[in-house]
Formats: structure tokens, C-alpha cells, sequence
């Protein structure tokens, strides 16, 4: 029975030992990314979305933690999207909120219904359920006043979404930390961009967040972007450090190495003439493709 002096056990300290350092390197990850992408600016309303998942809760946590320590001022808000998903707890998230005193809103609308309605059964349902969620949470941040949309996504999310594209979309592209959207009025940023998925679910379960599973996308096992997920896991156990590799490649783009036309001007690399270049018809003797 351990003594008054030593009131927890040698294993109790060593876990806390544990926990406390990777608590500091996930807040150094999240810190070098707001600072490598200029994430986080003086006087930002910053609106965390906070689905409940392991990456929201771990995202809401970091950014709270930083904050006090932070080199500017900024406010975070927690924004939930309350799907109207059956069996959803509607008072995890209010509950812990109030309990930590983190400002929250909770935005009602069942896009449920719409994704199971519109999609033919055994479809995918992800990229309607992102448009729907997407569109609600900009028109909060519209309405709010919302300076900075802070999403969970991790260094394996965007990775996944690489090789997603890469695979399937025929295009070089991911989530960058940083995007203005389509329409030009908002800012979504990913401070977790640095930060790897098992630590992030280490985190978790150390920090005990009120995980809430999604019925939706997170039941469909079949997906392409799990297919990926699993190759990328298979990568990384056989080579570890793979992953990192990969992540730093996405850092460390060579336009004149790659073939995009539109990218880098090949035309013109060691061009001798200013002359109109012929199209491709004109070298194939006007043969057309078949």
C-alpha cells in the first residue's frame, strides 16, 4: 500500500510521465503549424468544429491549451452541427463545454434525413453529408462573425487524402492547413496538420473526451478512403517512418520535376525561338486521336 509520501504507485507516475509528454508534443506540432501557415492571427474569432470525434475533442483541447501561453489574442468558440442523427447525445457536448467553460453553439439541422434520402442504399454517403455540413457551419461563421473555421483533420487525413486523389482522382492535390473557400468569405485552418492519428487517439483516451461514433461515414467500412487508410498503416508498420516521409514531400514540391503544363512553362524551357508553338495535331501529320 503506497505511503503518504508516495501516494501513487511507480506504474501511476510513469503513465502521467507518459501522457504529460505527449500532451507537450502535440501542442509543439499544433504550435509550428499555426506558425509555419500563419494559422492563428491577433484578434481572431477562431470557430472550432467539434463533431465529438477523437480529432475535434483533441483539436478543442490543444488550441485551449495554447491559448493562454499564445503570442497573440484570440477567442475560440465550439460549434457543434447537430445532424439529427438517431440516438445522438445531444448533452455530451453542451455538458463538457459548460463544464470546462468553453463557449459553444449547437447548429440544428438534419441533414440526416436529406443523405439518407437523396443516396441510393450501399452509395456512399460522405461527400453529401460534407456539402450539407459544410454549407450550415460557413453560414454560422458568416453569421458570427467567425474570423478562422478550425477543422480536426491530422497528418494521416491528409495523407489519405493525397493518395485518395492521387489513386482514384488522377490529381496531386490534399488538405492544405490553410484554404480560403470557394466563395472567398472564409478561412479554414488545420492546426493538427503536424500531428500524427495515434497520438491523437492516445490523447484521447488520456484526456477520457466524450467520444461520440458517427452513424453516418464512420459505419461504412467499405470506403475507398479506409482502402487507404489500410495500405498507408501496412506502410507504415513494414517501414516506420514512412509516413513522415511522405507527409515531408508534400512540403518539398519540385514543379519543374513533376508534368503540369500549367504549373511550370515547359514550353518555353530552352526555347531558341519566339515563335507561336504548333499544337499537337500539327506533329501528328493532322492525325486526329481515335
Amino acid at each position: 500500500m503506497p505511503s503518504a509520501e508516495a501516494p501513487y504507485s511507480a506504474p501511476d507516475r510513469h503513465r502521467d510521465h507518459e501522457v504529460a509528454r505527449l500532451a507537450k508534443r502535440l501542442r509543439h506540432a499544433v504550435g509550428r503549424a499555426i506558425a509555419d501557415y500563419n494559422l492563428i492571427e491577433d484578434g481572431d474569432r477562431v470557430m472550432v468544429c467539434l463533431s465529438g470525434g477523437k480529432d475535434s475533442w483533441t483539436l478543442l483541447d490543444l488550441l485551449l491549451s495554447l491559448q493562454a501561453k499564445a503570442p497573440v489574442q484570440f477567442e475560440i468558440t465550439a460549434i457543434n452541427l447537430d445532424q439529427k442523427q438517431p440516438g445522438f447525445p445531444e448533452h455530451v457536448i453542451p455538458d463538457y463545454c459548460r463544464a470546462r467553460g468553453v463557449p459553444f453553439h449547437v447548429i440544428e439541422q438534419d441533414t440526416y434525413s436529406v443523405v439518407t434520402r437523396v443516396v441510393p442504399e450501399g452509395k456512399t454517403l460522405c461527400s453529401l453529408c460534407s456539402r450539407l455540413r459544410r454549407g450550415a457551419l460557413y453560414a454560422c461563421a458568416e453569421r458570427e462573425g467567425f474570423t478562422k473555421i478550425a477543422l480536426g483533420h491530422h497528418r494521416d487525413d491528409i495523407l489519405a487524402t493525397f493518395f485518395l486523389n492521387l489513386f482514384f482522382g488522377g490529381t496531386l492535390k490534399a488538405m492544405p492547413p490553410k484554404l480560403l473557400s470557394d466563395d472567398g468569405k472564409h478561412v479554414l485552418i488545420r492546426p493538427l496538420a503536424y500531428c500524427r492519428e495515434d497520438e491523437v487517439a492516445e490523447y484521447a483516451v488520456a484526456r477520457a473526451f466524450p467520444i461520440i461514433p458517427c452513424n453516418l461515414c464512420g459505419s461504412q467500412e467499405t470506403l475507398q478512403r479506409k482502402q487507404v487508410r489500410k495500405l498507408l498503416d501496412q506502410w507504415e508498420r513494414e517501414h516506420p517512418g514512412r509516413s513522415e516521409i511522405m507527409f515531408r514531400a508534400l512540403t518539398n514540391i519540385a514543379p519543374s520535376q513533376l508534368a503540369d503544363t500549367e504549373l511550370f512553362d515547359f514550353a518555353s524551357l530552352g526555347s531558341r525561338g519566339e515563335t507561336a508553338l504548333p499544337d499537337a495535331h500539327a506533329w501528328l501529320g493532322g492525325d486526329k486521336p481515335m
